[in-house]
């Protein structure tokens, strides 16, 4: 490896805007391999680019630095889809959320009324996303 093909600490910190630091406990958690030495000083190469935005977008997605050490550890490609599903699944769960949150605020903008939880539009939607969450069996009578 040339030394123009690396970088040091401080160069892939600020290419992601992470401090340092970030990188070395990283390193200390498994996520990062650690980086060559020159000179007692880190070196960096375009294989750890990849692997910090790797992490950069598994941590955007909800996961945490541990599930991540684990799908990056993972021996091979089933035992990583394995783990993968049900991370999948949960932000399949929130864009449901996020998709509804935004049409009753596309909603709101638009409506007339002056009280819009007196809107009919707006409480059926409202009524139909708390029929989402109701699950059989939790019901309270009192």
């Amino acid at each position: 490896m040339r030394s123009s093909d690396s970088m040091r600490i401080g160069e892939l910190a600020e290419r992601f805007d992470l401090a340092p630091h970030v990188l070395r406990h990283w390193e200390a958690m498994g996520l990062l391999t650690p980086a060559a030495r020159v000179n007692g000083r880190r070196r960096y190469t375009r294989d750890h680019v990849v692997r910090v935005l790797t992490i950069i977008r598994a941590k955007a997605g909800g996961m945490s630095l541990e599930q991540i050490r684990e799908v990056l550890d993972a021996t091979g490609r089933a035992e990583r889809r394995a783990l993968l599903q049900a991370q999948h699944a949960e932000l399949e769960r929130k864009l449901q959320e996020i998709a509804a949150s935004k049409r009753l605020i596309e909603h709101l903008m638009e409506c007339g009324a002056e009280d819009f939880t007196q809107c009919p539009d707006y409480r059926r939607m409202v009524e139909s996303a708390t029929a989402l969450h109701d699950e059989p069996g939790d019901t309270c009578v009192i």
